[in-house]
């Protein structure tokens, strides 16, 4: 298995090759050069194995350069009940992924899979753990270190550095929007203490961190000799792991491949419905693939018009789902690539509007770049948008009806997914968080807090580290430099 860039101006790689870089020489993203497929006989095999086993039969048809061996060790000591521990009253923690049954609505059943039981409470979690291990791994065999910079919006930062702290050879440079996550977040990312760990609090929005770390990738000189790796989902190793629990919610709603779900994905940076997108590729029976949308609703406006147009710094809306909180969907060009028929030229010529004129529109009206938003729905993608009212209004309603509190931006999933069910088809929600990390809605929506895990009870009190730091990629680079000594 070789991987191409989406702009098509690098030669293939295998998956050790691009784990640890991110983004490719080229400034595009990674894709394998044809998507592995999946039999029915494989399906019906699958139905019976653990969740560390299914993400073993996966990820051996995109790793194939990772001896069988090491990688099954690799799976099962990442998707382990001690490590997803989080898991609410009542649930089965080997399942590592449950359902839930939240409701039947309009002749459909709608479910939750639970993906937030990890060591920072989000899904997240269920590739970062991953990541980190095989980081470990082929820098153990490479005899080599690796400085990551990483861009979150909130989950991401947490879940990498909890995955990454203590790990051999590795630094985790992490920059993260001044004082626009929820509280819990902050001092999830900022308590730490692990002298590998660097928090970078920058004067913007999340895009402005996005932005800069596209900007280091860019800069290959500097980033060959400061060994700068990535964990955001520009990294496909992270997407790949992801793929995994769309196959496992399928598993477990169905009883027969004669039958079809969908799913819905609360969707900022697109990376979490792109591995839906992929596994739906790979030849998973799903129905349709719902994007939910914030207020910064930059993706679903392109699935209804076919203008992917992205805000502006000013634009950007601070919101109580704020993970949500982008304007410019990295992983989005990976779709791109797949609905213009892998034609990298065009792609390039696209994304290279996205930086100068700030998108392109695909309606197939006069003077639109072409009319490929025809074909989205081929691929099984929707969209819907979810506001501050929305979020609150269905947390309140799924306590209320099903006894269960969702976080923020699992209800914008929610929310959408009521509104997008066909008779017949089951509809599993993801949930992205467990609600205790936004506890500040959770306490407007029901009237009290959120419940906590062990040891998460008083977080907010714990000292916190962190710089502050302009939205600059030169600072960035020179701060780095600083603490690497390079």
């Amino acid at each position: 298995m070789h991987y191409v860039s989406t702009r098509g101006q690098s030669a293939p790689q295998s998956f050790s090759e691009i784990l640890l870089g991110g983004l490719a020489p080229d400034g595009g993203l990674y894709l394998p050069q044809q998507y592995p497929q999946v039999s029915g006989e494989e399906l019906n095999a699958w139905r019976s194995l653990s969740y560390a086993g299914l993400a073993y039969e996966i990820l051996r048809k995109f790793a194939t350069d990772i001896p069988d061996a090491d990688l099954r060790e690799l799976t099962e000591r990442t998707y382990t009940p001690a490590v997803y521990c989080n898991a609410r009253a009542g649930d089965d923690a080997s399942l590592i992924t449950p359902l839930h049954l939240l409701e039947e609505r309009a002749g459909s059943k709608v479910y939750l899979q639970a993906l937030s039981n990890g060591p920072t409470l989000a899904f997240k979690d269920m590739a970062m753990q991953l990541l980190g291990n095989l980081f470990e791994y082929i820098l153990t065999r490479q005899q080599a270190e690796l400085n990551i910079l990483g861009a979150t919006s909130g989950d991401t930062g947490s879940a990498a550095e909890y995955a990454m702290r203590g790990k051999r050879g590795i630094r985790v440079f992490m920059l993260s929007p001044h004082r626009k996550m929820s509280a819990f977040q902050t001092a999830q990312m900022f308590s730490l203490q692990d002298p590998n760990i660097f928090n970078l609090a920058v004067e913007g929005v999340f895009d402005d961190c996005q932005d800069i770390v596209k900007a280091v990738s860019n800069d290959h000189a500097y980033k060959a000799r400061q060994k700068i790796g990535t964990v955001n989902s520009i990294n496909w190793a992270r997407v790949v792991a992801q793929v995994v629990y769309y196959f496992r919610g399928y598993l477990l709603a169905t009883t027969s491949n004669e039958q079809k779900v969908s799913f819905t994905v609360p969707s900022g940076n697109f990376g979490n419905i792109c591995a839906g997108h992929i596994a739906r590729m790979m030849g998973l029976p799903i129905d349709r693939l719902v994007a939910a949308t914030n207020e910064n609703d930059v993706l679903d406006e392109f699935f209804r018009t076919g203008v992917y147009r992205v805000r502006k710094s000013a634009e950007t809306w601070h919101t109580s789902s704020p993970s949500m909180d982008i304007s410019k969907a990295s992983n989005f060009e990976r779709f791109v690539f797949d609905l213009l028929e892998r034609d990298a030229d065009r792609v390039r010529a696209l994304f290279h509007k996205v930086e100068h004129e700030g998108g392109f529109d695909l309606s197939g009206k006069p003077g639109s770049d072409g009319d490929e938003h025809r074909k989205c729905a081929a691929f099984g993608f929707i969209s819907g948008r979810s506001t501050h009212q929305d979020r609150v209004a269905t947390i309140r309603d799924v306590q209320t009806h099903c006894g269960v509190t969702i976080d923020t931006h699992t209800a914008d999933g929610v929310q959408v997914a009521r509104n997008n069910l066909r008779p017949g088809v089951p509809m599993i929600v993801l949930e992205t968080a467990l609600p205790a990390k936004f506890n500040e809605t959770i306490r407007e929506a029901l009237g009290r807090d959120a419940e906590r895990p062990a040891g998460f009870e008083a977080i907010e009190d714990l000292p916190q580290r962190f710089d502050l730091i302009p939205a600059d990629a030169e600072a960035v680079k020179q701060y780095i430099s600083r603490r690497t000594g390079l």
